[in-house]
């Protein structure tokens, strides 16, 4: 098979028709019409439909397009270091990280990472749903607590507790015989939730007064006086520090592990290892820490 024509194939069917790619690879649409017409016939199928509405994938054009993207882009990678030099730390990175996480911190990091490495150009996409790293052309992913998947490697750079918080004007009733019963402000309740503290600490039983959809409202309610909350400790941190919130105590259970992942398809990149490394340089001590 000539990978050639499997590449402009590649092409086409990304830009979604002859034209646009003929426009982003400055190569006449003759040609590209009669590679993709060539890699039809040595696959003896057809992998393009030229309609009237524009240009449809066949199903066989699916599956060949969804198993071939990839490592072609591995390939090209391969010739761009072989011929650049394989440890130079360049291109484009594209980066899948947690809508909190992004938020707080991933502009900052962006713009570290780029000062040390000009020639990478970052795509940083923050959602809370699982990418699929291949599919969607995503060289690494942020996760708090992945689970085991063999299609996908990295390394924990950080790790970060739940903790409850509240203002210092919230009076911290003593421990009885039972669960602690208190105003909080909540998400994602369950009817008959308790909250138990490490370390010995009491039960509490929250008595939900506001209910929010994100960790950062909680935190501005318990500013606010609102009642308890828990959040994780890196975005209260800095209040902490300065005695606008006073810890009632961490969560008992194990810490939330935040991984930087890719594909264990395709051997690292220098700019994935770079990333990678990157990201476990920022947390030395392996504490999670955000911007106040």
């Amino acid at each position: 098979m000539d990978l050639n024509a499997l590449a402009d194939f590649n092409l086409v069917a990304t830009h979604g028709g002859f034209g646009r790619a003929s426009r982003a690879s400055r190569r006449s649409k003759a040609t590209l019409s009669r590679r993709v017409a060539e890699l039809e016939e040595q696959l003896g199928v057809r992998l393009i439909e030229r309609g009237s509405k524009g240009l449809e994938l066949t199903e066989a054009g699916q599956r060949l397009q969804e198993r071939t993207e990839g490592p072609l882009q591995e390939v090209g990678d391969a010739l761009t270091a072989a011929r650049e030099g394989s440890d130079q730390v360049a291109g484009r990175l594209r980066v899948a990280a947690p809508v909190l996480f992004a938020q707080l911190a991933m502009g900052r990091l962006a713009a570290d990472f780029r000062r040390l490495y000009p020639a990478v150009t970052l795509d940083v996409v923050a959602e809370d749903r699982l990418a699929d790293l291949v599919d969607e052309q995503f060289d690494v992913a942020l996760r708090p607590n992945p689970r085991p998947d063999s299609a996908l490697v990295g390394r924990c750079f950080a790790t970060d507790r739940l903790v409850v918080v509240a203002a210092p004007t919230v009076a911290r009733p003593e421990p009885g015989d039972g669960p602690v019963r208190v105003d909080a402000v909540v998400n994602g309740w369950r009817d008959g939730e308790t909250w138990q503290l490490a370390d010995g600490g009491p039960t509490i039983e929250p008595v939900p007064v506001l209910r929010l959809s994100s960790m950062l409202m909680l935190r501005d309610a318990a500013l606010a006086g609102a009642g308890i909350a828990r959040v994780p400790r890196s975005i209260v941190g800095a209040q902490l520090a300065r005695g606008e919130l006073v810890q009632w105590g961490a969560i008992d259970g194990p810490a939330v592990e935040l991984w930087v992942l890719h594909t264990s398809r395709r051997l690292a990149s220098p700019k994935v290892k770079a990333f990678v490394d990157f990201m476990a340089s920022r947390y030395p001590d392996g504490t999670l820490t955000l911007p106040g």
